[in-house]
């Protein structure tokens, strides 16, 4: 949406429509110009009949009259010529002389400089103090706050994390009735951190508690504490918790926390490194601020192993919930929230699609409905089929197609491999049953053939 213009562009517009006024109505001479060798022939010929001489300009009047009957006024600029008193008096036309004060030129030849300085200073001053991306401003917290009714995502849109939901529920519960736990003296943990790989919905699941508690929610990545000046990470961390507990109850959530809690070690200068000091300012900060205000901390990341200790320690992130990879029951449930807007065909059975995606996470999951989607379309197809869905699966499993001509000797030593690997998988105890077959040569490698497995899938 663009932005709309602020006060100080009205007011500058409106002073430069003054200057073309003042120009207009002032310093330009009313009347037809004319030349200086046009004026000395109807001068001659007695054509004008009064002249105002002035320091640079001569004006006047001539004898002939405009369609409204008034006399038609002339300007000209004026030439050094110390034969026109003379030839004034010849022509017998009424002359005056003129003196024209210069003070309008003179002060707008230093006023508009003087404006223009104060207004370029004043708008440097404003986007240095500004809140929004102004260069002073780069202390702040640049966390996306969404106000409680922003916030649309609820636990009906979460699937296959049952397990991490039930520990949530009880942060909501919190948020909504807080006295049903401080009565008994006990206390919420001021942190939850939320651990997982990638793309199995940490950061869906930090705003479903949100949307279902109905508070504010701060969003933010971890890598946006830490910039090239020192103490910048330090001063958003305050920041952002001072905003916080202004609007508590409310929700922090701190995506990527490795980037900002990593383990601290000691620099082989003797210094302390900008993260470490914003790491040492958001542990201050959690020892500081009361639970008890409602605000609770969130965290995401996939790689536990390196936060500090003692951002793990009881007070701080002392909750920590899984969020795995979802079963074949929760790869069946994700499925169908994200095919929910998508037109399937009947023949499209979203159990077997869940079996044949072991080890896809939810984000995966979501990409193969868009990629089913994009082939269907692709194909012209009015419906998404079960085709589409395993045509999407062989191309997020093993790769894209690759269009290469096998002579009939490799094309049996290739199916004679690929049967080994099926006969394997199907006699080994504890595997899912093979799907599928093929030749193809999908992926990456080299010219020639080479496999490309996954469970329940054997194919090159």
């Amino acid at each position: 949406m663009p932005r709309r213009p602020t006060g100080s562009v009205w007011y500058a517009l409106a002073f430069l429509a003054l200057l073309i006024l003042v120009q207009t109505y002032f310093l330009v001479p009313a009347g037809r110009q004319l030349s200086y060798s046009e004026f000395k022939s109807n001068l001659k010929e007695g054509k004008i009949a009064e002249v105002t001489v002035g320091e640079q300009v001569i004006r006047g009047t001539l004898k002939s009259s405009t369609a409204d009957g008034k006399p038609e006024a002339f300007t000209t600029t004026r030439i050094e010529d110390p034969q026109l008193v003379a030839e004034l008096e010849q022509s017998k036309a009424k002359y005056t002389g003129e003196m024209v004060s210069r003070w309008l030129p003179e002060v707008l030849s230093w006023i508009i400089p003087l404006l223009l300085l104060v207004g370029v200073w004043s708008f440097f001053f404003r986007r240095m103090g500004g809140a929004e991306g102004g260069v002073m401003s780069f202390a702040r917290s640049r966390a996306k706050i969404y106000a409680e009714d922003e916030v649309k995502v609820k636990f009906t849109d979460v699937a296959g994390v049952d397990e991490a939901e039930d520990e949530l529920k009880e942060i909501v519960e919190f948020l909504q009735n807080p006295k049903k736990y401080t009565n008994l003296g006990g206390r919420i943990p001021k942190g939850v951190l939320l651990v997982g790989p990638p793309g199995t919905g940490k950061t869906l699941l930090a705003k479903a508690v949100a949307g279902e508690a109905k508070v504010p929610f701060f969003s933010l990545s971890g890598s946006e504490f830490v910039e090239m000046f020192v103490g910048v990470g330090a001063s958003r961390v305050r920041d952002l918790f001072a905003q916080a507990e202004a609007k508590a109850p409310c929700i922090v959530f701190i995506d990527e926390l490795d980037a900002l809690g990593k383990t601290r070690v000691q620099s082989p200068l003797g210094s302390h490194e900008e993260r470490e000091q914003t790491l040492n300012q958001l542990l201050a900060e959690m020892d500081g601020f009361d639970s008890r205000k409602g605000v609770i901390i969130m965290g995401a990341t996939n790689r536990p192993e390196v936060l500090d200790p003692a951002l793990l320690r009881p007070g701080r992130f002392d909750r920590q919930v899984l969020v795995d990879k979802p079963d074949v029951r929760g790869r069946e449930e994700i499925l169908r929230i994200h095919s929910k807007a998508v037109k399937m065909a009947p023949n499209v059975d979203l159990k077997v699609v869940a079996a044949r995606t072991a080890g896809f996470a939810g984000a995966d999951l979501a990409n193969l409905v868009n990629e089913a989607a994009l082939l269907a379309a692709r194909k012209n197809k009015e419906q998404v089929e079960m085709s589409d869905f395993e045509e999407a699966i062989d191309r997020l499993i093993a790769g894209l197609e690759k269009k290469r001509i096998m002579s009939a000797k490799e094309r049996e030593l290739v199916a004679y491999h690929e049967s080994g690997h099926a006969i394997v998988a199907s006699l080994l105890p504890g595997l899912d049953p093979v799907h599928k077959i093929s030749i193809v040569q999908r992926g990456f490698g080299a010219p020639g053939p080479s496999a490309q497995h996954s469970p329940g899938w054997a194919a090159d």
